[in-house]
This record gives C-alpha cells, sequence and structure tokens, in this order.
C-alpha cells in the first residue's frame, strides 16, 4: 500500500451575497427567525451565467496560487457535485479542459449529495493507495441556488454556493490517512430528492417540481441519530479515541443539527468547523470550505487529526480521519 496526504487546498465563493435581509423581501420570514433556527446570516449565490465548473475552476486556481503547485501532472479529476452544468458531459471533463490538465488523466464525477466531498477524498485516496494514481484534484461544489424553491420559506434560507478543492498525492514513507467509515439509507431517499426521468420513488409519486425537495424534520432525525453512530464506528476502526480528534468538520447543513451531534458524542462545538454562517448550505462544498476557514484562520495546523462527516441526500453518510501535509503557502488566500 502507499501512502496517501492532502498536500494543497482552495476554495471559491461567488461574489453576490444574500443575506437574512433579502430573503426578508421574499418569503415570509426574517433575520431573528433564521439565525435562531439555522445560525445562518448570508450565503453566496452564483450568477446566472456561472455554474459548478466556473466556481471549480476559480477554487483550484486558488489552490495552485497559494500553494505553487501545477496541476500538469494530476492523474485523475474527482467532482463531487448534485448540480453539474450538464447531465453530460462531466464537471470533472469541463475542468480538465479548462485547466490543461493532461488530456491523459481521468475525470469522473460523484453524486453523493452533502455527503459528497468525503466520498470523493474516499475514492482518491483508494486510488492513491492502490497505486493506481499519484496526483489526484478532489473538488466538492455545487450551485444549490439554481435549484433552490424560493417560495418555501423552509428551504429557501439554507442554501448557497460554493466549491473547495484539495490535493491527494502519493508518498511512499507515510499517509494522512487513518480511517473512514460509509453507510446509505435508501429508505429515506424520499425526503430529501429532486426529479429527473423519474418522478416516482418506489410506489412514491414526487413532487416534480425539478427543485429541491426536503423534509428538514426527518432528515433532522435521521443524522442527529445516524452520525454520531458513524463516528464512533469509524473511530473504532482507526484505534483512535474522539479526544485524540483535533478538529470534528460535520456538512454544514444547519447549526441545530451540528450542535445535538456534537452534544451526543460529548465533543466540544467550539473544536466543531463550519462554513455555514457566512454561506449556508453549500452542499458537497461545505466540508472542504470549513477545512479551508480553518486552515486561513491559522485554526488548522499539519499534524493534527480532522474527522470529516458528510451526510445528505440518499439517505446518504460518510466520514475521513485525516491528518494534512499541506505544501508551504506562497501567496497569501484570497479573501473569500
Amino acid at each position: 500500500m502507499t501512502g496517501a496526504k492532502i498536500t494543497a487546498i482552495g476554495s471559491y465563493v461567488p461574489l453576490q451575497k444574500m443575506t437574512n435581509a433579502d430573503l426578508e423581501q421574499m418569503v415570509e420570514t426574517n433575520d431573528e427567525w433564521i439565525v435562531q433556527r439555522t445560525g445562518i446570516k448570508e450565503r453566496r449565490i452564483s450568477r446566472p451565467n456561472e455554474f459548478t465548473s466556473d466556481l471549480c475552476v476559480s477554487a483550484v486556481q486558488d489552490l495552485m496560487k497559494r500553494y505553487d503547485k501545477s496541476v500538469q501532472d494530476v492523474d485523475m479529476v474527482l467532482v463531487a457535485t448534485s448540480t453539474p452544468d450538464f447531465t453530460f458531459p462531466s464537471v470533472a471533463s469541463l475542468i480538465q479542459h479548462r485547466l490543461g490538465i493532461p488530456l491523459t488523466a481521468g475525470a469522473m464525477d460523484l453524486n453523493a449529495a452533502c455527503a459528497g466531498f468525503v466520498y470523493a477524498l474516499h475514492t482518491a485516496h483508494s486510488y492513491v493507495a492502490s497505486g493506481l494514481h499519484r496526483k489526484v484534484l478532489v473538488l466538492g461544489a455545487d450551485t444549490i441556488s439554481k435549484i433552490t424553491d424560493y417560495t418555501d420559506r423552509s428551504t429557501c434560507i439554507l442554501f448557497g454556493d460554493g466549491a473547495g478543492a484539495v490535493l491527494v498525492e502519493s508518498d511512499e514513507l507515510s499517509t494522512g490517512f487513518f480511517g473512514y467509515h460509509l453507510g446509505s439509507d435508501g429508505g429515506g431517499g424520499h425526503h430529501v430528492y429532486r426529479t429527473a426521468l423519474s418522478s416516482r420513488i418506489d410506489e412514491l409519486e414526487l413532487l416534480d417540481t425539478k427543485l429541491l425537495v426536503q423534509n428538514g424534520r426527518e432528515v433532522f432525525r435521521w443524522a442527529v441519530r445516524t452520525v454520531p453512530q458513524g463516528v464512533q464506528r469509524l473511530l473504532d476502526q482507526a484505534g483512535v479515541s474522539l479526544a485524540q480528534v483535533d478538529w470534528f468538520i460535520p456538512h454544514s447543513a444547519n447549526l441545530r443539527i451540528i450542535e445535538p451531534i456534537c452534544e451526543r458524542l460529548n465533543y466540544p462545538i467550539e473544536q466543531a468547523l463550519y462554513s455555514l454562517v457566512n454561506f449556508g448550505n453549500t452542499s458537497a462544498a461545505t466540508i472542504p470550505l470549513a477545512l479551508d476557514l480553518g486552515v486561513r484562520e491559522g485554526k488548522v495546523q499539519n499534524g493534527q487529526r480532522i474527522l470529516m462527516y458528510g451526510f445528505g441526500a440518499g439517505l446518504t453518510h460518510a466520514g475521513q480521519l485525516v491528518q494534512l501535509d499541506l505544501a508551504p503557502q506562497v501567496a497569501e488566500s484570497t479573501p473569500l
């Protein structure tokens, strides 16, 4: 087995902000109600002609600038997204072309919704650890605003757009990946969905709006029950205690979900990193955004143990325990 490490990180969010005050003009809501129930103050919204591939390209450019990294030797591109520019071609293929990544590199999109980035990271690790690939570009990105129903106050207050990117590279001497846990409960698929070719799940007729539909109460119950169990299984597999985890990065769905998860784990919420306050729920991008915010703020350091855990539509969930080994930063981060 070959070692694998995360050696660089980058992120990008659109320039346009949508504040809680803006939402007050659209639906029956107010800032106090939104903050109390979600912890979200604002989110970023992509322009009409700005798509997931555009956010991905900007996130990779941020990564390359900050760490003086090239993508000319990347041999696989993995993009976790639920909002690709097209059904096909893939976002991964689009950014391979736009960034001049070699024609010999593989390119593939993964759809595991809000757990997508962790699934993509797990896939990248398996590719590198097996020796099949040496340098994998991994992205979590979504433009959820483009499929959000802005007449539904229970969902439109949550979502924003963003992208995060990391490089996973081979290392013959050591590894930065120490444990994982994956799971899925497809029986709960009707709790978060967007119809496409079919508007039925099993015998259940769905709302065929082509926009995101979510039963927030059921997702909350599932996540608060499932994530702590998954975290414990991951730690047992890795032979690590929760006290040895420096930072916990759950999917930034809603602060009111993160709080009871930390409470059930008996883990201090002060050591939980999340990106929702200023960026909302960016689906597959929330975890890499939160990780990069930690790096930018100087909280996250090389050598620390970081436990990421994504969960969402499917119902899918995935956890990964890692240790960063970021290259020296050669340029200042562009403010988000």
